[in-house]
Protein backbone atom coordinates (compact mmCIF):
# COMPACT_ATOMS: atom_id res chain seq x y z
CA UNK A 1 0.00 0.00 0.00
CA UNK A 2 1.02 3.45 -0.37
CA UNK A 3 0.67 6.80 1.48
CA UNK A 4 -2.95 7.30 -0.27
CA UNK A 5 -4.07 3.87 -0.10
CA UNK A 6 -2.83 3.64 3.85
CA UNK A 7 -4.47 7.25 4.55
CA UNK A 8 -8.24 6.07 3.46
CA UNK A 9 -7.71 2.76 4.94
CA UNK A 10 -7.13 4.68 8.57
CA UNK A 11 -9.63 7.84 8.27
CA UNK A 12 -12.49 4.87 7.19
CA UNK A 13 -11.45 3.24 10.08
CA UNK A 14 -12.14 6.24 12.11
CA UNK A 15 -15.47 6.44 10.27
CA UNK A 16 -16.71 3.49 11.68
CA UNK A 17 -19.43 3.46 14.49
CA UNK A 18 -17.91 3.86 17.99
CA UNK A 19 -14.53 5.13 16.87
CA UNK A 20 -13.28 8.59 17.59
CA UNK A 21 -11.27 10.35 15.95
CA UNK A 22 -9.50 12.43 18.88
CA UNK A 23 -8.22 9.25 20.50
CA UNK A 24 -6.19 8.70 17.78
CA UNK A 25 -3.71 10.72 18.83
CA UNK A 26 -2.22 13.19 21.41
CA UNK A 27 -4.89 16.55 21.85
CA UNK A 28 -1.89 18.35 23.37
CA UNK A 29 1.65 17.69 25.19
CA UNK A 30 2.93 14.46 24.15
CA UNK A 31 2.57 12.48 27.05
CA UNK A 32 4.65 10.79 29.61
CA UNK A 33 7.79 9.57 27.08
CA UNK A 34 9.50 13.06 26.64
CA UNK A 35 6.66 15.67 26.98
CA UNK A 36 9.24 17.85 28.16
CA UNK A 37 11.79 17.19 25.74
CA UNK A 38 9.14 17.91 23.08
CA UNK A 39 7.67 20.57 24.34
CA UNK A 40 10.78 22.63 24.41
CA UNK A 41 10.04 22.41 20.61
CA UNK A 42 6.84 22.35 19.66
CA UNK A 43 5.43 23.95 22.48
CA UNK A 44 2.91 21.25 23.03
CA UNK A 45 1.64 21.37 18.97
CA UNK A 46 0.78 18.00 17.90
CA UNK A 47 -1.40 16.50 15.25
CA UNK A 48 -3.74 14.08 16.10
CA UNK A 49 -2.64 11.23 13.86
CA UNK A 50 0.61 10.38 12.06
CA UNK A 51 1.38 10.42 8.30
CA UNK A 52 1.83 7.39 6.53
CA UNK A 53 4.45 6.38 3.83
CA UNK A 54 4.17 3.02 1.98
CA UNK A 55 7.40 0.79 1.39
CA UNK A 56 7.98 0.87 -1.96
CA UNK A 57 7.58 4.80 -2.18
CA UNK A 58 9.67 5.35 1.16
CA UNK A 59 12.59 3.20 -0.90
CA UNK A 60 12.31 5.39 -4.02
CA UNK A 61 12.00 8.57 -2.21
CA UNK A 62 15.26 7.47 -0.14
CA UNK A 63 17.05 6.95 -3.49
CA UNK A 64 15.98 10.16 -4.91
CA UNK A 65 17.33 11.94 -1.66
CA UNK A 66 20.35 10.28 -1.97
CA UNK A 67 20.89 11.10 -5.34
CA UNK A 68 20.17 14.41 -5.13
CA UNK A 69 22.93 14.51 -2.44
CA UNK A 70 25.54 13.23 -4.82
CA UNK A 71 24.36 15.00 -7.63
CA UNK A 72 24.90 18.50 -5.26
CA UNK A 73 28.27 16.92 -3.68
CA UNK A 74 29.68 16.50 -7.76
CA UNK A 75 28.67 20.52 -8.35
CA UNK A 76 32.12 22.08 -7.58
CA UNK A 77 33.85 19.58 -9.78
CA UNK A 78 31.69 19.85 -12.30
CA UNK A 79 30.94 23.33 -12.71
CA UNK A 80 33.83 24.93 -10.90
CA UNK A 81 36.86 22.70 -11.42
CA UNK A 82 36.93 21.87 -7.57
CA UNK A 83 37.07 26.00 -6.98
CA UNK A 84 34.76 25.70 -3.53
CA UNK A 85 35.60 28.84 -2.97
CA UNK A 86 33.88 30.14 -6.88
CA UNK A 87 30.76 27.60 -5.89
CA UNK A 88 30.49 29.05 -2.05
CA UNK A 89 29.81 32.67 -4.58
CA UNK A 90 27.62 31.18 -6.88
CA UNK A 91 25.13 29.98 -4.74
CA UNK A 92 24.64 32.97 -2.62
CA UNK A 93 27.48 33.25 0.05
CA UNK A 94 28.88 36.79 1.11
CA UNK A 95 32.57 37.82 1.76
CA UNK A 96 32.14 36.95 5.48
CA UNK A 97 30.65 33.47 5.33
CA UNK A 98 32.83 32.67 2.23
CA UNK A 99 35.68 33.43 4.63
CA UNK A 100 34.62 30.71 7.06
CA UNK A 101 33.22 27.67 5.15
CA UNK A 102 36.65 28.21 3.18
CA UNK A 103 38.07 27.15 6.70
CA UNK A 104 35.48 24.83 7.61
CA UNK A 105 35.67 21.84 4.94
CA UNK A 106 34.46 18.35 5.43
CA UNK A 107 36.20 15.32 3.96
CA UNK A 108 33.04 14.54 2.18
CA UNK A 109 29.11 16.07 2.00
CA UNK A 110 27.44 15.24 5.66
CA UNK A 111 25.11 12.26 5.20
CA UNK A 112 22.80 13.95 7.72
CA UNK A 113 20.27 15.24 5.38
CA UNK A 114 16.50 16.61 5.53
CA UNK A 115 14.49 17.10 2.49
CA UNK A 116 11.75 19.54 3.26
CA UNK A 117 8.88 18.46 0.60
CA UNK A 118 5.00 19.20 -0.53
CA UNK A 119 3.08 16.02 -1.61
CA UNK A 120 0.74 16.81 -4.34
CA UNK A 121 -0.69 14.37 -7.10
CA UNK A 122 2.03 13.41 -8.94
CA UNK A 123 4.33 12.63 -5.60
CA UNK A 124 6.73 14.66 -3.57
CA UNK A 125 8.47 18.00 -4.66
CA UNK A 126 11.71 19.32 -2.66
CA UNK A 127 11.55 22.62 -1.90
CA UNK A 128 14.95 22.71 -0.08
CA UNK A 129 17.55 20.33 1.11
CA UNK A 130 18.70 20.75 4.59
CA UNK A 131 21.98 19.47 5.37
CA UNK A 132 24.01 19.05 8.39
CA UNK A 133 23.71 19.25 12.52
CA UNK A 134 21.82 21.67 12.36
CA UNK A 135 18.57 20.03 11.19
CA UNK A 136 15.58 19.91 13.10
CA UNK A 137 12.87 17.12 13.38
CA UNK A 138 15.25 14.17 14.80
CA UNK A 139 13.39 14.04 18.11
CA UNK A 140 10.19 12.21 16.08
CA UNK A 141 10.37 9.10 17.21
CA UNK A 142 9.21 9.89 20.88
CA UNK A 143 5.92 11.18 19.23
CA UNK A 144 6.22 7.72 17.06
CA UNK A 145 5.89 5.94 20.37
CA UNK A 146 3.23 8.26 21.93
CA UNK A 147 1.14 7.52 19.30
CA UNK A 148 1.67 3.73 19.13
CA UNK A 149 0.63 3.49 22.89
CA UNK A 150 -2.99 4.22 21.40
CA UNK A 151 -4.50 1.03 20.89
CA UNK A 152 -6.21 1.95 17.52
CA UNK A 153 -3.36 3.12 15.94
CA UNK A 154 -0.97 0.55 17.12
CA UNK A 155 -3.56 -2.24 16.05
CA UNK A 156 -3.56 -0.56 12.39
CA UNK A 157 -0.05 -0.52 12.48
CA UNK A 158 0.81 -3.99 13.06
CA UNK A 159 -2.27 -4.99 10.85
CA UNK A 160 -0.30 -2.81 8.01
CA UNK A 161 3.40 -3.56 8.73
CA UNK A 162 4.32 -0.10 9.79
CA UNK A 163 7.31 0.68 11.99
CA UNK A 164 9.23 4.26 11.99
CA UNK A 165 13.37 4.46 12.31
CA UNK A 166 14.48 5.89 15.63
CA UNK A 167 16.17 9.25 14.32
CA UNK A 168 17.70 10.29 17.45
CA UNK A 169 19.79 6.93 17.62
CA UNK A 170 20.62 8.00 14.09
CA UNK A 171 21.56 10.76 14.98
CA UNK A 172 23.88 9.94 17.31
CA UNK A 173 25.43 7.23 15.04
CA UNK A 174 25.94 10.49 12.44
CA UNK A 175 27.76 12.52 15.12
CA UNK A 176 30.08 9.74 16.04
CA UNK A 177 30.59 8.25 12.89
CA UNK A 178 30.95 11.43 10.41
CA UNK A 179 33.09 12.79 13.25
CA UNK A 180 35.84 10.17 12.91
CA UNK A 181 35.10 7.74 15.86
CA UNK A 182 34.33 4.13 16.03
CA UNK A 183 32.77 2.43 19.04
CA UNK A 184 34.25 2.84 22.56
CA UNK A 185 35.83 5.76 21.67
CA UNK A 186 33.05 8.10 23.85
CA UNK A 187 33.63 11.62 22.61
CA UNK A 188 32.46 14.49 24.41
CA UNK A 189 30.02 16.33 22.55
CA UNK A 190 29.36 20.90 23.36
CA UNK A 191 26.07 21.35 21.74
CA UNK A 192 26.81 24.85 20.50
CA UNK A 193 24.56 27.38 19.32
CA UNK A 194 24.85 31.44 18.95
CA UNK A 195 24.35 33.00 22.14
CA UNK A 196 21.65 35.62 21.22
CA UNK A 197 19.32 32.19 20.72
CA UNK A 198 21.00 30.03 23.60
CA UNK A 199 18.18 31.36 26.45
CA UNK A 200 15.40 30.31 24.29
CA UNK A 201 16.93 27.34 23.13
CA UNK A 202 18.57 25.50 26.89
CA UNK A 203 15.49 23.91 28.55
CA UNK A 204 15.63 21.61 24.79
CA UNK A 205 19.00 21.55 24.43
CA UNK A 206 19.46 20.27 28.38
CA UNK A 207 16.79 17.65 27.20
CA UNK A 208 18.53 16.96 23.92
CA UNK A 209 21.61 16.09 25.67
CA UNK A 210 19.86 13.89 28.25
CA UNK A 211 18.00 11.66 25.64
CA UNK A 212 21.54 11.38 23.74
CA UNK A 213 22.77 10.02 27.02
CA UNK A 214 20.10 7.30 26.96
CA UNK A 215 21.96 6.22 23.42
CA UNK A 216 25.41 6.64 24.96
CA UNK A 217 26.74 10.18 23.79
CA UNK A 218 27.78 12.51 26.87
CA UNK A 219 27.12 15.75 25.75
CA UNK A 220 26.61 19.35 27.16
CA UNK A 221 24.52 22.55 26.04
CA UNK A 222 26.80 25.69 25.31
CA UNK A 223 26.79 28.61 23.19
CA UNK A 224 30.12 29.48 20.78
CA UNK A 225 30.84 32.07 23.02
CA UNK A 226 31.13 29.59 26.28
CA UNK A 227 34.17 27.79 24.26
CA UNK A 228 37.52 28.32 24.51
CA UNK A 229 40.44 26.76 23.10
CA UNK A 230 43.91 26.76 24.94
CA UNK A 231 46.24 23.95 25.71
CA UNK A 232 46.11 22.54 22.39
CA UNK A 233 42.10 21.26 23.22
CA UNK A 234 38.90 22.76 23.16
CA UNK A 235 37.15 23.38 26.62
CA UNK A 236 34.07 23.78 27.95
CA UNK A 237 34.93 25.48 31.07
CA UNK A 238 37.17 22.85 32.79
CA UNK A 239 35.98 19.98 30.89
CA UNK A 240 37.68 19.48 27.41
CA UNK A 241 35.40 18.97 24.21
CA UNK A 242 36.10 16.17 21.08
CA UNK A 243 33.01 17.28 18.85
CA UNK A 244 31.18 20.73 18.39
CA UNK A 245 28.02 19.76 17.25
CA UNK A 246 27.29 22.98 15.33
CA UNK A 247 23.63 24.90 15.94
CA UNK A 248 23.82 27.68 14.86
CA UNK A 249 24.03 28.92 11.12
CA UNK A 250 25.65 30.42 8.27
CA UNK A 251 23.61 33.07 8.20
CA UNK A 252 24.55 34.15 12.18
CA UNK A 253 28.15 35.08 11.00
CA UNK A 254 25.79 38.46 9.33
CA UNK A 255 24.89 39.30 12.72
CA UNK A 256 27.15 41.65 13.65
CA UNK A 257 31.21 42.23 12.55
CA UNK A 258 32.10 40.50 15.50
CA UNK A 259 30.31 37.17 14.50
CA UNK A 260 33.20 35.53 12.80
CA UNK A 261 35.53 36.55 15.63
CA UNK A 262 33.93 34.86 17.45
CA UNK A 263 33.77 31.73 15.68
CA UNK A 264 37.39 31.73 14.83
CA UNK A 265 39.14 30.34 17.52
CA UNK A 266 37.17 27.29 17.30
CA UNK A 267 37.73 27.18 13.81
CA UNK A 268 41.00 27.19 14.15
CA UNK A 269 41.14 24.77 16.40
CA UNK A 270 39.47 22.61 13.99
CA UNK A 271 42.21 23.31 11.28
CA UNK A 272 45.12 22.10 13.83
CA UNK A 273 42.56 19.26 14.43
CA UNK A 274 41.87 19.77 18.55
CA UNK A 275 38.65 19.20 17.83
CA UNK A 276 35.85 18.20 15.22
CA UNK A 277 33.01 20.09 13.82
CA UNK A 278 29.64 18.20 13.49
CA UNK A 279 29.21 19.13 10.69
CA UNK A 280 31.93 21.47 9.23
CA UNK A 281 30.18 25.13 7.47
CA UNK A 282 30.66 24.29 4.28
CA UNK A 283 27.59 21.86 4.87
CA UNK A 284 25.63 25.09 4.62
CA UNK A 285 27.05 25.89 0.87
CA UNK A 286 25.37 22.34 -0.58
CA UNK A 287 22.18 23.07 1.15
CA UNK A 288 21.92 26.60 -0.28
CA UNK A 289 18.82 26.74 -2.83
CA UNK A 290 20.97 28.69 -5.01
CA UNK A 291 22.52 24.99 -5.33
CA UNK A 292 19.25 23.62 -6.24
CA UNK A 293 18.77 26.10 -8.43
CA UNK A 294 22.30 25.10 -10.22
CA UNK A 295 20.81 21.48 -10.57
CA UNK A 296 17.43 23.04 -11.89
CA UNK A 297 19.32 24.94 -14.73
CA UNK A 298 18.83 23.27 -17.90
CA UNK A 299 22.09 24.45 -18.83
CA UNK A 300 23.82 22.07 -16.42
CA UNK A 301 21.33 18.77 -17.63
CA UNK A 302 24.48 17.54 -19.52
CA UNK A 303 26.86 17.00 -17.06
CA UNK A 304 24.53 13.82 -15.38
CA UNK A 305 23.84 10.76 -17.10
CA UNK A 306 20.14 9.51 -17.48
CA UNK A 307 19.62 7.64 -14.31
CA UNK A 308 20.73 10.74 -11.85
CA UNK A 309 18.61 13.26 -14.32
CA UNK A 310 15.36 10.65 -13.90
CA UNK A 311 15.94 10.90 -10.12
CA UNK A 312 16.13 14.89 -10.12
CA UNK A 313 12.72 15.03 -12.39
CA UNK A 314 10.84 13.01 -10.13
CA UNK A 315 11.24 15.66 -7.29
CA UNK A 316 13.06 18.86 -7.82
CA UNK A 317 11.28 22.05 -8.35
CA UNK A 318 11.97 24.22 -10.90
CA UNK A 319 14.25 26.57 -9.36
CA UNK A 320 16.48 29.52 -10.77
CA UNK A 321 18.44 32.44 -9.28
CA UNK A 322 17.20 35.95 -9.52
CA UNK A 323 19.39 36.69 -13.00
CA UNK A 324 18.45 38.89 -15.85
CA UNK A 325 18.22 37.74 -19.13
CA UNK A 326 16.69 34.12 -20.46
CA UNK A 327 15.71 30.84 -18.68
CA UNK A 328 14.01 28.15 -20.03
CA UNK A 329 10.55 26.83 -18.44
CA UNK A 330 9.81 22.93 -17.69
CA UNK A 331 8.17 22.60 -21.42
CA UNK A 332 11.61 24.35 -23.24
CA UNK A 333 10.44 27.40 -23.85
CA UNK A 334 12.97 30.34 -23.12
CA UNK A 335 11.79 33.60 -21.35
CA UNK A 336 12.87 36.71 -20.09
CA UNK A 337 13.24 35.71 -16.06
CA UNK A 338 11.98 38.98 -14.49
CA UNK A 339 9.36 39.44 -17.48
CA UNK A 340 8.28 35.63 -16.17
CA UNK A 341 8.45 36.62 -12.81
CA UNK A 342 6.37 39.70 -12.98
CA UNK A 343 3.16 37.95 -15.28
CA UNK A 344 3.19 34.54 -12.91
CA UNK A 345 2.99 36.77 -9.45
CA UNK A 346 1.14 33.94 -8.27
CA UNK A 347 3.02 30.79 -9.28
CA UNK A 348 6.02 31.35 -7.48
CA UNK A 349 7.77 31.94 -4.65
CA UNK A 350 10.73 34.27 -3.73
CA UNK A 351 13.45 32.92 -1.44
CA UNK A 352 16.82 33.80 0.03
CA UNK A 353 18.94 31.12 -0.89
CA UNK A 354 20.72 30.74 2.69
CA UNK A 355 17.86 32.10 5.51
CA UNK A 356 16.23 29.42 7.56
CA UNK A 357 13.04 29.17 9.13
CA UNK A 358 11.04 30.85 6.54
CA UNK A 359 12.86 34.11 6.97
CA UNK A 360 12.95 36.14 3.72
CA UNK A 361 10.32 33.94 2.01
CA UNK A 362 7.68 35.55 -0.43
CA UNK A 363 4.91 33.72 -1.59
CA UNK A 364 3.65 36.09 -4.79
CA UNK A 365 0.08 34.56 -3.99
CA UNK A 366 0.21 36.41 -0.06
CA UNK A 367 -2.78 37.93 0.38
CA UNK A 368 -3.05 41.49 -0.37
CA UNK A 369 0.24 41.53 -2.13
CA UNK A 370 -0.25 43.67 -5.08
CA UNK A 371 1.66 43.22 -8.51
CA UNK A 372 3.64 46.71 -7.62
CA UNK A 373 4.88 44.97 -4.81
CA UNK A 374 6.01 41.97 -5.97
CA UNK A 375 7.61 43.88 -8.69
CA UNK A 376 9.59 45.87 -6.31
CA UNK A 377 10.80 42.92 -4.37
CA UNK A 378 11.76 40.73 -7.81
CA UNK A 379 14.00 44.00 -8.78
CA UNK A 380 15.31 44.41 -5.43
CA UNK A 381 16.48 40.67 -5.53
CA UNK A 382 18.30 40.96 -8.50
CA UNK A 383 21.99 39.77 -8.44
CA UNK A 384 21.29 38.83 -4.78
CA UNK A 385 21.44 35.82 -2.98
CA UNK A 386 18.00 34.93 -3.79
CA UNK A 387 15.82 32.26 -6.30
CA UNK A 388 12.31 32.14 -7.83
CA UNK A 389 10.92 28.66 -6.95
CA UNK A 390 7.48 27.60 -8.92
CA UNK A 391 4.67 27.21 -6.93
CA UNK A 392 3.59 23.79 -5.44
CA UNK A 393 -0.03 22.92 -4.54
CA UNK A 394 0.03 20.20 -2.11
CA UNK A 395 -2.40 17.76 -1.30
CA UNK A 396 -4.19 18.21 1.60
CA UNK A 397 -4.05 15.80 4.80
CA UNK A 398 -7.15 15.58 7.47
CA UNK A 399 -6.66 15.38 11.40
CA UNK A 400 -9.21 15.86 14.11
CA UNK A 401 -10.25 18.39 15.55
CA UNK A 402 -11.34 18.96 19.63
CA UNK A 403 -14.77 17.79 18.71
CA UNK A 404 -13.18 14.87 16.01
CA UNK A 405 -14.58 16.36 13.11
CA UNK A 406 -11.77 15.88 10.12
CA UNK A 407 -10.42 19.26 9.33
CA UNK A 408 -7.94 19.74 5.82
CA UNK A 409 -4.09 20.73 6.84
CA UNK A 410 -1.43 21.15 4.64
CA UNK A 411 1.07 19.23 5.62
CA UNK A 412 4.85 19.77 4.81
CA UNK A 413 7.09 16.63 5.00
CA UNK A 414 10.85 16.30 6.23
CA UNK A 415 12.66 13.23 5.37
CA UNK A 416 15.90 12.49 6.97
CA UNK A 417 19.30 10.49 5.36
CA UNK A 418 21.36 9.31 7.69
CA UNK A 419 24.90 7.56 7.43
CA UNK A 420 22.54 4.43 7.54
CA UNK A 421 20.30 5.13 5.36
CA UNK A 422 16.89 6.47 5.67
CA UNK A 423 16.57 8.49 8.65
CA UNK A 424 12.81 8.26 8.86
CA UNK A 425 10.42 11.71 8.67
CA UNK A 426 8.38 14.23 10.13
CA UNK A 427 5.59 16.56 9.46
CA UNK A 428 4.87 20.08 9.83
CA UNK A 429 1.33 21.20 9.30
CA UNK A 430 -0.75 24.36 8.96
CA UNK A 431 -4.98 24.48 8.39
CA UNK A 432 -5.36 24.60 4.98
CA UNK A 433 -7.46 27.77 5.12
CA UNK A 434 -4.52 29.26 5.82
CA UNK A 435 -3.65 30.23 2.42
CA UNK A 436 -1.33 27.59 1.77
CA UNK A 437 1.68 30.38 2.80
CA UNK A 438 5.42 28.99 4.68
CA UNK A 439 4.62 26.06 7.31
CA UNK A 440 7.04 26.52 9.86
CA UNK A 441 7.26 26.03 13.68
CA UNK A 442 8.10 29.30 13.99
CA UNK A 443 4.65 30.63 12.70
CA UNK A 444 2.59 28.26 14.71
CA UNK A 445 2.52 24.63 13.01
CA UNK A 446 1.77 21.72 14.43
CA UNK A 447 4.42 18.54 14.38
CA UNK A 448 3.68 15.20 13.65
CA UNK A 449 5.43 11.62 12.88
CA UNK A 450 5.75 9.45 10.09
CA UNK A 451 4.89 5.81 10.09
CA UNK A 452 6.14 3.61 6.99
CA UNK A 453 5.85 0.88 5.33
CA UNK A 454 8.59 -1.95 6.77
CA UNK A 455 10.35 -4.50 3.98
CA UNK A 456 8.74 -7.62 3.49
CA UNK A 457 9.84 -10.61 5.76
Amino acid sequence: MDRISLTRAYLAELGRPGADARTAGPAGPVGPVGSAFLDGMYEGRYLSRPLFLGHAEQVQLHADLENLRTALAALPDLLFGGDFEAFARAVGLTDVQVSAVMRGRGATVSRQTRADLYADDTGFKLLELNIGSAVGGMDNPDMCRELLARPHLADFAERHKLGFVDSLREQVENIVVESGYGPGDNPVVALTDWPDAYGRMLPYMEALCERWGEYGLEAYPCHVGQLEARDGRVWLGERPVDIVFRVFLIGDLLKSPQSLQLVDPILDAADRGEVRIFTPLDSAVYASKGALALLSDERNRRLFGADVLAGLDRILTWTRMVRPGPVTLEDGESVDLVEYALAHQHDLVLKPTSLAGGTGVLPGWTPGLTAQEWSTRIHAALDRPYILQRRVRPSVELFADDNGELRPWTPLWGVFTVVNGYGGAYVRATPADGGGLVVNLATGAHAGPVLHGLAPS
